[in-house]
Parts: C-alpha cells; sequence; structure tokens
C-alpha cells in the first residue's frame, strides 16, 4: 500500500543521509549543526510531504468521515501487525543512525530516533482514522509501540541491535483470487498479498556468548507467515468451488547479519548495509498448521 511506501522512503532517506559521511568527531562545530538543520529539513520534508501526498492522493480515493476508531486486531492473523511493528523498528534505528551522525548523543539520538519512529507511523494512523472505509486502530498503535520499543530497548541495554527484525516475500498464487484486495501486479502484492511475506527475528548466539565458535555474522532466525488467508476477518473462503482454509505458519531458517561480515571496503560495506532490513534466502523448516515441511530455499 502506498503508505508503506512513504515509510521505506523515510527509513532510506535517513539511512543514506547518513551512510556515507566522515566521522561527526572529525567536523567543527558550525558545520556539525549546518548538517543537524539539513537533515532534519530532509525528514521533515519527507514527513509532511508523505502525509499531503497520501491525503491529497490514497485517501482522495475513499468515502471520508468523522474521525472514529475500528478493531482491526483479529484480521489478517496478525501479519499487518507485524509489519507495523517492522516498519516502526526500523524507522526508529534509521532516524538514530542519522541524528548521531548529526553530532547528538547517544542517548538524545536513541530518544528521537524513537519519537520519529513512533510519531511517523501515529501520524498515519490519524489519517486512517478519518476514512470511512476504516479507520485508527488502536491495536496498530501498540504494535507501532512495540517496534519503537523494541528499538529504544536494546539500544540503552546493549547499545545496539541484537535482535533483528527482518523482512522477506516470494509471490503466490492466491493473489490471483483477490487481487483488488491482495493485488494486481507485483508491486501491488508485495505489500498487500500477506501469504507471500514473512516476518523475522534474527540473532547470533555470539552476540550473547563468546564461548560459541561460529562467527557473529551467522544468526539462526524464527519467522511468522501465514497460508491461504484471502480474507482479513475469515479463515475459510471459497470459490468456483473450492475451499481455501487459512492457517499460521512458524518458520526456522539461518540468516546472514549484513553489518558484521568482515568486510574492510566501507563503500562496499554501506553498499551491502541496507540488506540489514531483509531475511536472507536459506533453507528452513516450515511449521504449517499442524504439518511440519521443508524448503530447500526459502523466500
Amino acid at each position: 500500500m502506498s503508505f508503506r511506501i512513504c515509510i521505506l522512503s523515510l527509513i532510506f532517506s535517513c539511512f543514506y543521509l547518513s551512510n556515507f559521511a566522515q566521522k561527526i568527531d572529525s567536523l567543527p562545530k558550525d558545520i556539525k549543526q549546518k548538517r543537524l538543520i539539513s537533515s532534519s529539513s530532509a525528514v521533515s520534508g519527507v514527513w509532511i510531504g508523505g502525509i499531503t501526498a497520501l491525503s491529497n492522493v490514497w485517501y482522495d480515493e475513499f468515502d471520508k468521515t468523522h474521525f472514529h476508531s475500528f478493531d482491526d486486531s483479529k484480521d489478517w492473523m496478525q501479519m499487518d501487525k507485524a509489519g507495523h511493528v517492522y516498519s516502526a523498528m526500523h524507522l526508529s534505528e534509521a532516524s538514530y543512525r542519522l541524528y548521531k551522525w548529526n553530532g547528538l548523543t547517544e542517548k538524545t539520538s536513541t530518544w528521537v530516533g524513537a519519537g520519529i519512529g513512533f510519531g511517523f507511523q501515529t501520524s498515519l494512523e490519524i489519517l486512517d482514522g478519518g476514512n470511512a472505509a476504516w479507520g485508527f486502530s488502536w491495536s496498530d498503535m501498540a504494535a507501532n509501540a512495540i517496534g519503537a520499543t523494541w528499538f529504544l530497548t536494546q539500544q540503552q541495554v546493549w547499545n545496539e541491535q541484537r535482535l533483528l527484525l527482518k523482512f522477506s516475500y516470494h509471490p503466490t498464487e492466491f493473489a490471483a483470487l483477490r487481487p483488488s484486495v491482495l493485488g494486481a501486479n507485483f508491486s501491488e502484492r508485495f505489500f498487500k498479498d500477506y501469504n507471500g511475506q514473512s516476518y523475522w527475528l534474527s540473532f547470533s548466539p555470539k552476540k550473547f556468548t563468546e564461548n560459541w565458535i561460529l562467527p557473529s555474522w551467522i544468526c539462526f532466525s524464527l519467522g511468522y507467515s501465514v497460508d491461504q488467508k484471502l480474507v482479513g476477518d475469515k479463515d475459510i473462503y471459497v470459490t468456483n468451488g473450492q475451499s481455501f482454509q487459512a492457517k499460521r505458519q512458524y518458520l526456522f531458517s539461518l540468516d546472514l547479519d549484513m553489518r558484521e561480515l568482515p568486510i574492510k571496503n566501507k563503500y562496499l560495506k554501506a553498499l551491502l548495509r541496507p540488506l540489514h532490513y531483509i531475511k536472507i534466502p536459506f533453507p528452513a523448516l516450515i511449521l504449517d498448521g499442524n504439518k511440519l515441511k521443508g524448503s530447500w530455499l526459502y523466500f
């Protein structure tokens, strides 16, 4: 959906503004101040511009109503909530990196980052509140808060992100059955077909114990997805005499922490770092309902 594209734009704006810069300690104070003003202006521009564009383009396609809330906490087997947690966490981290690059202290950068992560998602939710097709979702807000807190807590406890939230996607045949809901083309399906999406928790045991023999860039990864989910609030869908029963899927796989790879070239390392948001394809075990199966290469 368009609002997710807006989130990704803000995440990568923050990331690329900070990623190729020289160390902040080597810069004069006036340069740091100019950088802070320029970066904050860029973030504000993306934020305000994105909200304005969504209000005038995306939300203009739907009927307006008074501000109201609605309960979608049980829809889509909470896949959309996982997306909110993921987006808020990574937006918080990208914003933190940007303001740390601008010369703010570790503590201030952490809180500013979490504030932007939660605040931007909140502004999108407020737009939802005036839409007749849905409304302001308290469960979405809870997921946004979890994502921002996920980042904030790890940064304060470990001064780094050890429990990584990642995303993967593969096309499915289910979107063709309901293209208006699950997407009519690849770009729409990437954001709307939850059957092809997976959210992952990746971590390296090396980060928690020095006795672990494998390097810190090798991770275990626990994933969550759904299968045959074609209607948000119903688990059974029947079409053309064929019945589909929605199921939750729990996944186990390996992953790579792209930040920890022993790459000395700083430009190559910077180019690879955005893969930090994505689960690297590996073989996987899949608990599909009550059945355990495997995939030689799971995206």
